[in-house]
């Protein structure tokens, strides 16, 4: 089979993590996708819940090595020439699955690289006509072009600022958002205001979120601070007191990526009902959260599907959906968070 040229890149791209309705915690990864022809490769995998082996959260020395191993500088990690192109988020274990392809350069041109025979792989050996992916490749990339993408990583490892300042009054809730944030791989502190604190450390934050009571004044006194430091800040207007919703809204906030590189680009909630954006197809799960009027927390998985690409609405269930609610949208690799307008 013959390769026909593509173009090649790098991108940020995340795995969200989240506290899950069933109360499970699915960790966060920050990693660098592959690029080709404008698109990111893990949207041709359908669903797939996996990360390159590019991931900001390794040692740099792992990282070089990835780096290393895709310019052909090291032999290839598996046999027959295979190597990792996507693997399981929570390990590094080939027993859970990985996405690997053949790197090789081309017989009539050295200077190109060629990705070829994509597989769904569990052990050292792959059944390309069981388990490969027939539909994916194979990709040629000019040599400069896939050199210096990858290349520029050698100066420097990757990374992405995962820390947020959470900032509130109910002390109790802000502890709670901090452990969970923290047990799913984002660093957290807890302050209630910003003055004084060395501009270097404003800006190793990606976010700050702020609970409902606190007030303007006080918001403007933080956004002055990180605006003097020269931060590039999301900011977050905590929605309720319910910690899987906080979450969920700071995973949102933390997605910095372009539209067209994201699964889901749109949610919106009104009477009942759900509109989504879909940029590919993939499974999106929808919880409704809700509080009654002793502001107990209700949580209530209410869609669960895999969708083409386009634009969906969904009826929702009434009971999960009444009064003060609020409903997150999920993917593999987007979140989004709406309040239920009635």
């Amino acid at each position: 089979m013959s390769a026909e040229y593509a173009t090649f890149g790098l991108a940020p791209a995340m795995r969200a993590g989240g506290v899950l309705a069933n109360g499970d915690y699915q960790v966060h990864r920050d990693f660098l996708d592959f690029i080709v022809d404008g698109r990111p490769l893990l949207f041709r995998l359908s669903d797939l819940d996996a990360v390159s082996p590019l991931a900001s959260d390794i040692p740099p020395a792992i990282f070089t090595d990835h780096v290393r191993s895709l310019l052909l500088e090291a032999d290839a990690p598996l046999s027959d020439g295979r190597y990792v192109i996507y693997g399981c988020p929570e390990c590094e274990g080939l027993e859970c699955g990985a996405v690997t392809a053949v790197i090789e350069r081309v017989d009539d041109n050295q200077d190109d690289y060629v990705w070829r025979d994509f597989a769904w792989q569990t052990d050292e050996r792959v059944d390309l006509e069981l388990n490969g992916y027939h539909g994916i490749g194979p990709f040629r990339f000019r040599g400069d072009e896939y050199r210096t993408a990858l290349g520029g990583l050698l100066d420097g490892a990757a990374s992405t600022r995962r820390r947020v300042l959470l900032i509130g009054a109910r002390v109790a809730v802000l502890a709670r958002l901090a452990a969970a944030l923290r047990t799913i791989g984002i660093g957290a502190d807890i302050t209630q205001d910003a003055t004084g604190v060395p501009p270097e450390e404003l800006r190793g934050y990606g976010a700050v979120a702020f609970g409902r009571a606190v007030d303007e004044a006080q918001r403007e006194a933080v956004r002055a601070e990180f605006d003097r430091a020269g931060a590039d800040i999301a900011y977050v207007d905590g929605l309720a007191p319910i910690v899987p919703l906080l979450v969920a809204q700071i995973e949102s906030a933390l997605d910095r990526s372009p539209a067209d590189r994201r699964r889901l680009t749109r949610l919106v909630a009104a009477d009942g009902e759900a509109g989504l954006d879909v940029t590919s197809t993939c499974r999106v799960r929808l919880t409704a959260y809700r509080l009654d009027r002793l502001y107990r927390t209700h949580t209530h998985d209410v869609f669960d599907a895999v969708l083409d690409p386009g634009r969906h609405r969904i009826s929702l269930d009434r009971k999960a959906t009444k009064g003060e609610s609020f409903l997150v949208a999920r993917t593999t690799g987007s979140v989004l968070v709406a309040p239920m307008a009635h």
